[in-house]
């Protein structure tokens, strides 16, 4: 590769061939070592395993329609709450931005050719297929009664279910998560390309380095507790099982021990997707940025010490409960930290309302209320009263849906003219954007008045005086429904009829806009080398903005 400054007159040299057309065999993409076609064919199976999960979802508040179970038995509605969150967290908000943006961004924006690994990088595709594939089967056979925590002791004795085979697609997804992070971590440190330095990288690199730590670290210990809760299912060994000599308590330590800073390796590649948003919408640099960056890595560090939150009333001593209920407000501050850039970031920026944004500005709404429902949860004397009660489902929504839900689709909308080369009506987008915020805050907003109130989770019956907010909830659910199914529709539209998106739609300066739309095999035709800040858009970063304009409107006339 020949070597020179990534900005230059016309952007990038035009290769024939691209990452989609080169090879266009099915044998072709399945045994790829190119990351792009890597995240596609991630971006196709999430969203698969995305649509089983809201099927589930749409189920559950069918049930709920009414006060009586009558849609339902009791054992089903089990199994179907129980496999919408399996489905939902362990293959879906997991991977979803890392596996599918991730991969797809961050050799380029960091001016590498590729990953560092890329055998290991397919490697872990097929992984996360098997382990797919193994929970489908499950399910099909008769699905998992548990809920999606596998509490002891339901999972060891009350539960005939699948429970074994869930548990090993669990096992065997983690390590793809793991070798998916190691792969973000050798990369980020190893090929950087020149002048790329720690603190020119854009901020949704220092989110997928963080929560690559997270994956690293944490994910063993919960292949650890499910390889232990098969052992004692198998041998009767006890581990778990009070009436054998386990400890159910110690269960949950373990599996909060990975599953709180879980939350985070969903939330924290989301928080860089809304970085990378809030600055190229407002046409400023990111206020604050060295924070920003540092509380990532604090985020990361800080969710391994507050497991404890979840076992306030699981028998845990006072003054345990009390050094983690502290931790919990703790771990406030880094996401503060973000939610103050941002906004400082917008005031008297230029801003611009493009779909993206509308999801950008949409997270900030939601994650704040999330966020400061989650220090209702955190404090003990509250939790008391709302544990097990609709306000956790409605607080952890807002967090994983309101947050990374909403970040993965801003996310895909404004990358997606670079992955595709194509764009997709901003009417359509602007429209199901609008529906999803409004479906959402329809459907889980009553739900904090519900567990006020005292309405316990995953039962399927209730008192007839909950049935109007659940109304509420479920005609929610029917507009977010709508609107989560239409970006399926005009983004395939686009794939088709939509008009060529060229190099950069959006006028930005970040080294992913600097190559072809979509992008040559090995990303650039010349290695790059990066001589601007972060996010700068004066002539430093050499992007002449009323030119790149001025060309713009030349190909749209032509």
């Amino acid at each position: 590769m020949q070597t020179q400054d990534a900005i230059t007159p016309g952007y990038a040299m035009r290769p024939k061939l691209n990452y989609l057309n080169n090879g266009t065999t099915l044998k072709s993409w399945l045994l790829t070592k190119d990351h792009k076609r890597i995240a596609i064919m991630y971006l196709i199976t999430v969203s698969l395993f995305f649509m089983m999960g809201g099927l589930y979802a749409a189920t559950i508040r069918l049930e709920l329609l009414t006060p009586a179970s009558d849609l339902l038995e009791t054992g089903t509605y089990n199994k179907v709450f129980t496999q919408h969150g399996i489905l939902m967290i362990f293959f879906f908000l997991i991977p979803s931005i890392p596996a599918v943006l991730g991969n797809f961004l961050i050799p380029i924006m960091i001016g590498a050719k590729d990953l560092a690994l890329p055998r290991i990088n397919l490697l872990s595709l097929y992984i996360y297929w098997l382990a797919g594939g193994m929970a489908l089967w499950a399910l099909m056979q008769g699905g998992v009664d548990t809920g999606w925590t596998f509490y002891t002791p339901y999972s060891t004795t009350f539960s005939n279910s699948y429970v074994m085979a869930v548990g090993l697609a669990i096992f065997i997804n983690g390590f793809s998560s793991i070798l998916t992070g190691l792969n973000f971590i050798v990369t980020i440190h190893t090929m950087r390309a020149p002048g790329m330095t720690w603190f020119r990288l854009p901020l949704f690199v220092w989110a997928h380095y963080a929560v690559s730590l997270v994956m690293v670290l944490g994910t063993p210990v919960i292949a650890i507790t499910t390889l232990l809760l098969a052992i004692e299912r198998i041998s009767h060994v006890g581990i778990f099982d009070p009436s054998i000599g386990g400890d159910p308590i110690l269960f949950q330590h373990l599996f909060w021990f990975y599953s709180h800073p879980a939350v985070y390796i969903m939330i924290l590649p989301g928080m860089g997707v809304i970085s990378e948003l809030i600055s190229s919408f407002s046409r400023k640099k990111i206020f604050g940025y060295e924070f920003v960056a540092f509380s990532s890595i604090a985020i990361a560090v800080f969710g391994f010490l507050v497991w404890g939150h979840h076992l306030f009333v699981s028998g845990q001593s006072m003054y345990a409960g009390m050094v983690f209920s502290f931790l919990t407000m703790v771990v406030a501050v880094p996401s503060a930290i973000k939610m103050f850039n941002w906004a400082a970031t917008l005031y008297k920026g230029s801003i611009s309302f493009d779909t993206p944004m509308l999801y950008g500005i949409g997270f900030m709404g939601l994650f704040l209320i999330g966020g400061l429902t989650g220090l209702f949860l955190g404090a003990i004397g509250l939790t008391v009263h709302l544990t097990d009660t609709y306000f956790v489902v409605a607080h952890f929504h807002y967090v994983m849906v309101g947050g990374q839900v909403i970040a993965y689709l801003g996310g895909i909308h404004y990358w997606w003219p670079k992955m595709t080369g194509k764009m997709y009506s901003e009417f359509w987008g602007k429209i199901s954007a609008m529906l999803v915020f409004v479906g959402f805050n329809l459907t889980f907003f009553p739900q904090f008045l519900l567990g006020y109130q005292g309405m316990p989770r995953r039962y399927a019956a209730y008192p007839e005086e909950f049935q109007v907010l659940n109304i509420f909830s479920t005609a929610g659910a029917s507009v977010l429904g709508i609107g989560l199914v239409m970006p399926v529709i005009y983004l395939g539209h686009s794939l088709i009829f939509g008009k060529d998106a060229g190099d950069n739609p959006w006028l930005l300066p970040g080294l992913e806009w600097r190559t072809t739309s979509p992008p040559p095999t090995e990303n650039f035709a010349v290695m790059p080398v990066v001589t601007w800040e972060a996010y700068e858009y004066g002539e430093e970063s050499g992007l002449d903005v009323e030119a790149a304009k001025r060309r713009l409107a030349v190909e749209a006339a032509t």
